[in-house]
């Protein structure tokens, strides 16, 4: 299976946060860490965006804010 990666407007796109809120998040380990893509250039693995997206969904469909 060949991984997608995503750059950070895509990654804002999908999540709904900004780009210091998605930093700040990894910062606190509550957001996937990015990968180096070179000097200068992140992405995060499509999968992982994915599952960060459906823990946010069960999180907030139980009404807790614990992970």
């Amino acid at each position: 299976m060949v991984e997608s990666v995503l750059r950070l407007p895509t990654v804002k796109n999908r999540t709904g946060l900004s780009r210091s809120t998605i930093y700040l998040r990894i910062l606190k380990g509550e957001f996937p860490q990015s990968i180096s893509l070179g000097e200068r250039a992140v992405g995060w693995l499509e999968s992982d965006i994915n599952i960060w997206i459906e823990k946010q969904i069960t999180k907030s469909r139980k009404g807790g804010n614990n992970e």
